[in-house]
Parts: structure tokens; C-alpha cells; sequence
């Protein structure tokens, strides 16, 4: 039977979802702008295994997450439902196993990528800002440091997370649909509706060395893996669903999917696209209208607010467990707004001091891979046990891409790792630009 506390937890407190606000949570979640550094990728790869990479990368980030959706209620008529990635994740690997293995992915992809979306968004905010001013010496003197752009986002956010559950944020998610998919569509449509520039090349930008060739390959394909995210999110989501016998909520989650993710491939494969056909393998700025930069600069911004909403979320719902657990009873709703506030306050400060961190995405990202890639799969064959059923195709595909994706996930942070030991990490504590 379910915790009766889950009632009082801002991830399953509501659960009169349905496909249409699973969607817009998927969209807002599984779009962001790591998807514009696409085309960078394929001027490393090229057209072919550029193409063959991306697609290869969307089919098994979606077949993940039909194991995700299918283990949210992996018995059915027994009511036990993980509405979060570490609770599956210590039901298939035992207590111990699953909290080491989840608790570092989860709580980074959580709170690291709201502090990134605070150092990206307050970038954007100001640009946007001395685009409307017109630059020169009198916009720059009117303008605010960068420590005072991060604090004007993340005043923003935490207003906005003032919501008492991840169902009814369910509007800021369409918001952050809306604008992943306007930005998304802007970029790649731009460059395809001018005419293209000469001298334009397509040749790989491999490095000299084989060993170097290798390395530029697999920082390429790390840029493809780390374009969708998300799977962090996909059981949380799936908890705001009501579920029966009749009608348990993977199916309408998974028409949820299906719907998001179809819109997440018209936006980033036209995207990759476009973007190598117009520059190739050497990107450089084109004329475009202060009006259109405007407009991008403010979809991102918007976007990055309304991905910050459900990127928070579950790290609201595990200080509130803390509280519910101690207390037993609800969270009343100054303590629940003392979280929030306490949350945004700490994500402010880490993203003032540590302004780099989002050149540490590659390393980090790698080591988190394994949640999207593997993980998944080594939990279907332990709670699953196709094996035992005479399913042998589906244990030898589950236990091939789990070890693929471990693999996989050591080859990227090795690559990571050797780029920032060349070009070196420029860390500037505290000192926000």
C-alpha cells in the first residue's frame, strides 16, 4: 500500500494530471538550451554519423523512459507506485546500492541545473538588457553587475515557486514549452530562410592526431547525450497521474511521451540540421534583426524561469519529507515558503560563487549519464526478472545497453576531463560576469 504521506508531498499531492499537463511538464523539462550546441557536434561527426549519432541517442533515451514509465506501477493491482527516481532506484538495487548509485545524479540534476539555469538565464537577461539600451558607455553604466543579474533571476524564480505542487505548475510548464519550442524553431528557421554563406565547409573538425580525432568524437557524442534530459523528472511527473485497474497511469503517460517527444524530434533534429547546413564547421555571427534577437533572448529567458519551477521541485519535496518525517504531519505553508526561499538563496549563493560551473556540465554530465542510459535497464531485468520468463532477448538487450551506457559514461568523463586539462578551467570564484 502507499505511504499516506505521500499526500502531503508537493510531488504527489495532486494527482489529477492527465496527458495534457504530462506533456508540458516533458517539454519543459526535456528542452533546454544544451540543445544548441547540436550543430557543433555534427561539424565534429559530420552529416552521416552526425545524423546516425542523434538518432541512435533520441531511440535510447526514449526506450529508457518506457522502462521508467512501465516500472512506475511495475505490479499491477498492487498499489505501490515510485513517483521518484531514488525510490525505484532502492527497490531494484536495495537500500544501500540505490541510494549510492541515485542520490549523486538525482540531486545534481535537481539543484546543479537550476544554479545553471540562474547563471545562463541572468546571462541572458543581460543581454537582452543592453540590446534594448542600445549598448555604449551610457547602457553600461545603467546596467547591474552580474551578481545583481543572478539575484534579479533568482528573485523571479523563487516568486514563481511559491506554487504548492508539481500539478499546479502545470501553466509555467506550458509557458516553458511554448518558449523551448519558439527559441528551438527561430534559430534553426533563421539561417535556412537566408541565403547560405560562401565558403561554407563540411569537412570534420577532428583533430590532427588520431588520439586527438578520437577524443573531438567522443566529446561530440557527449554533446548528442547530454542534449536530452529529463529522465530525472519522468517518474515524478508520472506520480501526478491518477492511476486504476481500469486505466493505470502508464498509459497515459505514455501517450504523454509519445506526444512530447515527437514535438522534442522536430525541434532538436532541424535544429542540428539546419544549423550545420548554414555554417558548417565554422560558426560566426549573421546579420539578424534587434527585433528577432530580442524575441530569442526573451523566449530563453522565459524558458529558463519555467524550467527552474519543475527542476526545483523535487528538491522542495525531499526538504519537505525531512519535515514531515520529524514532524508527522503537514507542511504548513510559511515552512513550506521558508524552503523554497532557503533553496533559492543557497542556488543564488553556489551560482555567485562557482560562476564557471556550467564549463564543468561535460565532466559532470558524464557522470550522471548512467541515470538516463543504464540505470534504467539494470533495473528492468531486477524488477522485471525477464530471465526467469523465458524472455531472454529482452535480458540480453536490457543487460548489453546498461553496460553500454556505463561504458559510454567512462569514455565521456575521460574526454571531458582531457578538454578541460588542454584548454584549462578558468575559475573565477565569485566573480559573476
Amino acid at each position: 500500500m502507499e505511504d499516506p504521506q505521500e499526500a502531503w508531498l508537493p510531488i504527489t499531492e495532486s494527482r489529477n494530471g492527465n496527458v495534457a499537463t504530462a506533456v508540458f511538464h516533458l517539454l519543459s523539462s526535456g528542452i533546454g538550451i544544451q540543445a544548441l550546441l547540436l550543430p557543433v557536434a555534427f561539424a565534429t561527426l559530420g552529416w552521416v554519423w552526425g545524423a546516425i549519432s542523434l538518432s541512435v541517442a533520441f531511440t535510447w533515451q526514449l526506450y529508457t523512459i518506457w522502462i521508467l514509465v512501465q516500472l512506475h506501477e511495475p505490479i499491477p493491482g498492487i498499489r505501490t507506485r515510485y513517483s521518484r527516481y531514488l525510490q525505484l532506484a532502492i527497490a531494484a538495487f536495495g537500500p544501500k546500492l540505490g541510494k549510492l548509485l541515485a542520490i549523486f545524479p538525482v540531486m545534481y540534476l535537481s539543484g546543479s541545473t537550476c544554479i545553471m539555469l540562474i547563471i545562463k538565464g541572468a546571462g541572458v537577461m543581460e543581454l537582452l538588457f543592453k540590446l534594448m539600451c542600445e549598448g555604449g558607455a551610457t547602457c553600461d553604466a545603467k546596467s547591474l553587475t552580474g551578481a545583481e543579474w543572478f539575484l534579479v533571476f533568482t528573485c523571479m524564480a523563487i516568486a514563481l515557486a511559491q506554487r504548492p505542487n508539481l500539478n499546479s505548475i502545470a501553466g509555467f510548464s506550458l509557458v516553458g514549452a511554448i518558449s523551448a519550442i519558439g527559441y528551438c524553431a527561430l534559430i534553426w528557421a533563421l539561417p535556412i530562410s537566408k541565403d547560405r554563406p560562401s565558403g561554407v565547409s563540411y569537412d570534420s573538425r577532428k583533430g590532427g592526431s588520431s588520439v586527438a580525432g578520437m577524443f573531438d568524437v567522443l566529446n561530440a557524442i557527449g554533446i548528442i547525450m547530454l542534449a536530452f534530459r529529463g529522465h530525472n523528472l519522468v517518474l515524478e511527473i508520472q506520480g501526478t497521474l491518477p492511476s486504476s485497474l481500469t486505466n493505470p497511469s502508464k498509459r497515459t503517460m505514455w501517450r504523454g511521451v509519445s506526444v512530447s517527444y515527437t514535438i522534442v524530434a522536430m525541434c532538436q533534429f532541424p535544429l542540428a540540421i539546419a544549423g550545420f547546413w548554414a555554417y558548417g564547421n565554422k560558426f560566426h555571427g549573421r546579420d539578424t534583426s534587434r527585433f528577432v534577437k530580442g524575441l530569442v533572448y526573451l523566449l530563453v529567458v522565459i524558458n529558463c524561469l519555467s524550467s527552474f519551477q519543475i527542476y526545483a521541485m523535487p528538491v522542495f519535496d525531499n526538504l519537505e519529507f525531512r519535515y514531515i518525517s520529524m514532524k508527522n504531519r503537514r507542511c504548513p505553508w510559511w515552512v513550506r515558503s521558508g524552503f523554497r526561499l532557503f533553496f533559492g538563496g543557497m542556488a543564488f549563493f553556489i551560482a555567485v560563487a562557482l560562476p564557471f560551473l556550467p564549463s564543468l556540465a561535460p565532466l559532470v554530465g558524464g557522470i550522471t549519464l548512467p541515470l538516463t542510459l543504464a540505470y534504467p535497464c539494470f533495473m528492468w531485468i531486477l524488477i522485471k526478472k525477464p530471465h526467469q520468463k523465458g524472455h531472454d532477448a529482452v535480458w540480453c538487450l536490457n543487460l548489453g545497453l546498461g553496460c553500454l551506457g556505463i561504458v559510454l559514461s567512462v569514455l565521456l568523463v575521460v574526454a571531458a576531463a582531457r578538454n578541460l586539462a588542454i584548454k584549462g578551467l578558468h575559475a573565477s570564484f565569485f566573480k559573476p560576469q
